[in-house]
This record gives C-alpha cells, sequence and structure tokens, in this order.
C-alpha cells in the first residue's frame, strides 16, 4: 500500500482526498477536489479504478430535449373554432394558414382523439363542431402540453409523458450518464496512511537539471507496470517499404534504377518486344487504350522499320509473324501493361553492355477484381545483358534475390513468353506450398538484334504485390489498398 501511495499522481490525491467523507458525483468532486475540468476527474477516477482504489458508479438517465417551438395544432385549430363561434371547416383553416398545411390533418385528428371535437362532413365539406370536452380544455391544459412547456423552459418532466411527446415527434430523446466514485477498503486505507500533496515532477527535462530545480522538488516514482495507452508513431505503408527493401536488394547486386512513363504507344509496349499484333493481350478486354491521347508519336523513329520487317520477315534473323504489319496500331494510346517496356526503350537508348538495370512500377490490365487480381498493380522489372550470359546466370540472379528476401526453398519451371526464349517461371516454397511469384527468360534475338545488342539479355517480371501477401500473411490482395488503418498501425515494419 505505501508503495501504491508513493506513485500516486497530484490528481490522483486530490480525488481521494474529495472522496474521504463518502460517495460523491462527479461534479462534486470537481468542486471538492479543485479540479479545473470533469475530464481531470475522470482521468484521476480512471487510474484509481484500475490501482483497485475507488468504485465508479453510472447510471443512463433519460433527458428530453423539445424539437417543437410552438404549440400542438389541435390546440391551435381549437382557440380558432371559439373564435369562430364553435364551428370551421378544414377550408376555413387552410385559407387562414395559422396552422403549416401537413399539420392540419394531424390537428383534426388529435382534436378528435382529445375529444375536443367532432368532425363531420356537410356539403362536401369537412365540418370541425368544438365538444363541451374542448370548452372546458380552452382554460385546462393536457399534461403532455404542461410538459412540452416545462421542456422548454429546461425543466425535467415525467418519462412516460416523455414517450408520448416523443411518438408524436415533438421532443428528442437523449441519453445521459451520471457518474459517481467512492472509495474501495485500499482506496480509504491509502487516505488513512495521510496523503500529502505538494508539488512533484514527473519527468526530468534538460531546464530542470541545468537550474538544479531537482534538488527542490519531489521526484515522482514511476510505476512500470501502469497501463498506458499505445503509440504510433509515423511510417511509411507496408508496400511502400518493401519497394525500398527490394530496391536496395537489387542496387546491392550491381543494378541501376531506371524509370518510364505510365502512357505508353503500342508500339514500345508490344511492338518492340515482337508480341504480333494479333495477340490475344492487345485486346481491348486485355488492355486499358486511351480516347486521350488516342495515338502516341513514336519517339526514336529509326527504329519503326526495324521492327516492321522483324514482324513481317524476321529481318534475317527469323521467319518472323508472316503478317502485314500496322503502323496505326502500334501508335495506338495505352497505359503500359508491365514495366519492360521500360527496359526495351532501355536497349533502344544505344547503352554498350555490360549493364544491369531494374525498375518498380505500376502497370495496368483490365483484370476482373477478386482476392488474386487487381486492374492495378506493381511489377519488379530488370534486365542483365554482359557477354557469356546465360539461363545459369538468370536462375542464380533471381535465387539471390528471393534469397535475400527470406524464401529458402525457390525453383524454375518451364514457360512460354512471347519475347524470351528459353522462358521460366519462379516458385518460392511458402507453407507447404509451391507459389508462382513470376516470368523469366532471355529475350529473344528479334528483341536484342533490332536495337543492336550483340549479347543474350536475361530478363525478368516479378509481381510485387503477391510477394507482399506472403510477407505480410494476407489472404485478399486488396486489402493491401483498404487503408485500415488498425492494419497499417500493426503492420510489421519489413526489414527489421
Amino acid at each position: 500500500m505505501t508503495d501504491i501511495k508513493d506513485k500516486l499522481s497530484p490528481l490522483e490525491k486530490r480525488a481521494l482526498l474529495a472522496l474521504k467523507d463518502g460517495k460523491l458525483e462527479i461534479k462534486e468532486i470537481m468542486e471538492k477536489g479543485g479540479f479545473s475540468s470533469q475530464v481531470e476527474v475522470m482521468n484521476a477516477l480512471s487510474w484509481l479504478k484500475s490501482k483497485g482504489l475507488v468504485r465508479i458508479h453510472e447510471n443512463i438517465r433519460i433527458e428530453y430535449e423539445p424539437l417543437r417551438d410552438t404549440e400542438f395544432p389541435e390546440r391551435s385549430i381549437l382557440e380558432y373554432m371559439a373564435v369562430k363561434g364553435g364551428k370551421v371547416t378544414l377550408d376555413d383553416i387552410r385559407r387562414v394558414g395559422f396552422i403549416p398545411e401537413k399539420e392540419i390533418s394531424v390537428g383534426a385528428g388529435w382534436l378528435k382523439r382529445r375529444g375536443w371535437g367532432n368532425i363531420t362532413k356537410e356539403d362536401g365539406q369537412t365540418v370541425l363542431t368544438i365538444s363541451h370536452k374542448g370548452k372546458k380544455a380552452l382554460d385546462n391544459f393536457e399534461e403532455d402540453e404542461i410538459a412540452l412547456e416545462k421542456l422548454r423552459k429546461g425543466e425535467r418532466i415525467d418519462p412516460n409523458i416523455g414517450k408520448i411527446l416523443k411518438s408524436r415527434k415533438a421532443v428528442k430523446e437523449i441519453e445521459k450518464v451520471e457518474r459517481s466514485a467512492e472509495l474501495t477498503d485500499e482506496g480509504r486505507k491509502v487516505v488513512e496512511m495521510g496523503i500529502e500533496i505538494k508539488e512533484e515532477i514527473s519527468q526530468l527535462t534538460p531546464e530542470i537539471i541545468r537550474s538544479g530545480r531537482w534538488k527542490e522538488v519531489e521526484i515522482r516514482k514511476y510505476d512500470v507496470h501502469a497501463f498506458a495507452p499505445a503509440v504510433y508513431g509515423g511510417k511509411s505503408h507496408p508496400l511502400s517499404r518493401m519497394i525500398d527493401e527490394i530496391r536496395e536488394i537489387f542496387l546491392e547486386m550491381g543494378f541501376t534504377e531506371i524509370e518510364g512513363d505510365y502512357v505508353q504507344s503500342a508500339f514500345w509496349d508490344m511492338d518492340a518486344l515482337f508480341m504480333p499484333q494479333d495477340h490475344p493481350a492487345r485486346e481491348m478486354q486485355d488492355t486499358f487504350y486511351l480516347e486521350y491521347p488516342e495515338k502516341v508519336e513514336i519517339d526514336m523513329p529509326e527504329y519503326i522499320e526495324k521492327v516492321k520487317a522483324v514482324h513481317e520477315n524476321g529481318a534475317g534473323i527469323s521467319k518472323g509473324w508472316g503478317y502485314k504489319w500496322s503502323l496505326e496500331e502500334a501508335q495506338k494510346g495505352m497505359l503500359r501493361t508491365h514495366t519492360t517496356v521500360n527496359t526495351v526503350r532501355y536497349l533502344a537508348e544505344g547503352h554498350k553492355p555490360p549493364f544491369r538495370v531494374m525498375s518498380i512500377g505500376r502497370v495496368f490490365r483490365r483484370e476482373a477484381i477478386d482476392s488474386t487480381h487487381l486492374p492495378e498493380f506493381h511489377q519488379i522489372e530488370g534486365i542483365a545483358c554482359e557477354k557469356g550470359a546465360n539461363l545459369r546466370m538468370l536462375i542464380g540472379l533471381l535465387k539471390e534475390f528471393y534469397s535475400r528476401m527470406g524464401f529458402e526453398e525457390i525453383r524454375v519451371r518451364p514457360a512460354y513468353f512471347p519475347y524470351t526464349e528459353p522462358s521460366l517461371e519462379v516458385e518460392v516454397m511458402f507453407n507447404g506450398k509451391w507459389l508462382e511469384l513470376g516470368g523469366a527468360g532471355i529475350f529473344r534475338p528479334e528483341v536484342t538484334e533490332t536495337f543492336g545488342i550483340e549479347y543474350p539479355v536475361l530478363a525478368w517480371g516479378l509481381g510485387l504485390e503477391r510477394l507482399a501477401m506472403l510477407r505480410l500473411g494476407l489472404k485478399d490482395l486488396r486489402d493491401l489498398y483498404n487503408n485500415d488503418l488498425e492494419w497499417l498501425r500493426n503492420a510489421p515494419i519489413l526489414g527489421d
């Protein structure tokens, strides 16, 4: 108990002293303890409750707030009837306009319900006639009318009457929580031990140390077991952190990062990669073509005839695809379908081997959204070109990358891609299953020789989001982009 007493804050001490004479409401504790706000009182009581020194009681009370600032429509009709000799028509009431149109029928109904008048039909008109009870009601108000007036004055009313007023939408029901507190047996023992309120500090600052004031003040003991709210510092999105991690791995492996634009011509996205113009991937249901710009002029036009020749007849490299190549088709504007467009443009720019380049960027495809597919995602792209480069070197690069990402079992298997030969897919072992994470291969000579590259070019395009799902333990790709604050706050910092 001495240890508990020594670790009490000044606010906790004031609350205990205020409660020493018995149970009190929060406002009473605030006044008696000299608190500046009820928030201070509740903070102190919450800490004292966690230490078993006080009990907090809560009582929910229903209050009503008036929504109507005028009398009920039946009262207005009754008073008008009295002025008009006890008999009026609904048309008379409408014509005078002292009641909103939407309340006339309601008022007439309540007039009859209270027994203040009768409703009849005469010559096709609805006639209201005052009754004996109605005449008496002119000087006598009903309970609900009296209660509504009390509410306007800030007074409390009978809850049963409040429910009636609520049913008529004349009031709004408000739940108010009344709190009180009292000492527990342990709390009373602490108070009886003697509580002294004096200046104390809970945190040493450079100013207190330099001034020597620390010698004059009481330093409160620090309770390492006390509850403290979680503090979430600012940090990057998990996907951004993974991109930084991947970038660092490739830079350490000797790669240079390159970037490219989202909007490309079909020429660079597909034709330059020896993808035929009738390939299924080039159809509207698979690719986002643009209305603006609908047409993208091909920069580096010196390659147009070379790409045309390799498509039509192979340009002496192969037999080609054997069709008539269309410049109009190649100039279509589109959102890039892969970041390979960055690397093929790099080849066309005339860089001399050896070189290693990589990029991480968004790509766009017309995919149906589900747990494993999105129309917008990231691709990890890279190429390596040097004399003697071969398939074994490609596999070694990919295995080195994934091993640095934390995967112990990595394998490759044969695959097919239009612009690489041979081609392969990379798989990693995860939770007892082989999972495919991307494709790779050696660029076909129809791609490299068109741009004057004489050595083999090793290339790959790897999925980022699927890799992130494995690392973060997600089952749905969409969870990466839902912006769930609780998940973002608790997501592990990758690479630590």
